[in-house]
């Protein structure tokens, strides 16, 4: 299981098919910050990280598209719509809101290497590791799946 998720941030962007497009992402949806499902972090943090279960989406690309809420006791919130290639170890932010249906879209969105040293990233490795992707690809043929993996990730022996 551990070769499997390292794989997750060690294929290059070139080793993907070369003849990939995206979809057309879908508008921002609507989130709410009851009911995430948590992404452990590995480093601590003050903030902690959810995934709105009723925004995720497997793409037609193979893009899980998915909102990423991230709080801290002080009642501060953001959340980030964004999409994630697993066969690449990539992801994209499209928009971000500090409140419920206020997205701001990012102008040029574009791919970015999921890095463990970079903390603006660490939240989306920690969603792929968590159980969104497995290996090169993504880690359930069906939403309800990837959310139930999410929810019970596997322990590593």
């Amino acid at each position: 299981m551990v070769l499997l998720i390292a794989s997750v941030i060690t294929v290059p962007a070139h080793a993907a098919d070369e003849d990939w497009q995206e979809a057309e992402a879908p508008p921002p949806p609507s989130w709410r910050k009851e009911g995430l499902i948590v992404i452990e972090l590995p480093i601590r943090t003050s903030l902690i990280f959810g995934v709105d279960p009723s925004t995720l989406t497997i793409g037609p690309d193979w893009v899980v598209r998915y909102v990423m809420v991230a709080y801290n006791p002080t009642g501060s919130v953001n959340a980030m719509y964004e999409g994630l290639r697993c066969d690449t170890g990539e992801f994209k932010t499209y928009a971000r809101a500090s409140e419920p249906g206020h997205w701001n879209m990012v102008a040029a969105p574009v791919w970015r290497e999921l890095d463990n040293t970079q903390s603006a990233t660490r939240h989306a490795l920690a969603l792929a590791r968590q159980g969104a992707c497995e290996s090169h690809g993504i880690g359930a043929r069906t939403v309800a799946e990837l959310i139930r993996r999410l929810k019970n990730p596997r322990q590593d022996p």
